[in-house]
């Protein structure tokens, strides 16, 4: 999955990235309301983490725009502690879910996922498409019961195809879902790691649609 982060503190910017990086997320960032703005209105995110106190353009404004825009990826707020106010504000204006400053990351990560999951479509961290279960809080995927070793690449890819089981899923979608902005967007890896994860899993699991793309069937 792919996110956003808007927070103008460099270093929580980075602590909040470096955590969801570990925790097998791609993730673009923006120091500033006008910068993250732009991106989430111009990427396809699969959630943002968006602070209220940014320069140039504060997080409820850029929520508010982006809900004017039909942008309806999923927000996770940080707010301050003491700052009732800022969260009714900022869940009239369209927001997801918040966090109060200071926070643990595992909060963070542990919304986010249930943000992303519930977006889909999906109420538990685990995802069952026949006999293949893929549990995204314990990055773990097993075929009847037996651990199967996957590529953080290959994780992601497989965790996007079930979490959206039943749509056919464009090459273009998953690379952007997939890859930071900076990413060489012609490449062929896609196909390369659908080719992977089919020597890996039931070859049947990830079926190509020709001229479309790829699709897990629905249960």
């Amino acid at each position: 999955m792919r996110i956003l982060v808007v927070e103008d503190d460099e270093n929580l910017n980075r602590q909040i990235c470096e955590a969801l990086t570990d925790a097998g997320y791609v993730c673009d960032s923006a120091t500033d309301g006008e910068e993250g703005h732009f991106l989430g209105d111009t990427e396809p995110y699969d959630a943002v983490v968006l602070d209220i106190g940014l320069p140039r353009m504060d997080g409820i404004s850029v929520l508010e725009a982006w809900r004017r825009e039909n942008r309806m990826m999923p927000v996770l707020l940080l707010t301050a502690r003491d700052r009732w106010s800022d969260k009714v504000q900022g869940i009239d204006a369209g927001a997801d879910d918040y966090v109060a400053k200071p926070f643990h990351m595992e909060e963070v990560l542990a919304r986010l996922r249930a943000l992303v999951r519930r977006a889909a479509g999906h109420a538990s961290n685990e995802i069952i498409a026949g006999n293949v279960r893929l549990d995204t809080k314990a990055g773990r995927v097993t075929v009847d019961g037996q651990a199967i070793k996957l590529t953080s690449h290959e994780f992601r890819l497989l965790s996007y195809l079930m979490m959206h089981k039943g749509k056919v899923i464009s090459r273009t979608e998953l690379t952007e879902h997939l890859y930071d902005q900076d990413f060489d967007r012609d490449s062929n890896t896609i196909e390369v790691f659908v080719g992977r994860l089919r020597k890996k899993l039931p070859e049947e699991l990830i079926q190509t649609i020709r001229g479309l793309g790829y699709q897990i069937l629905a249960d």
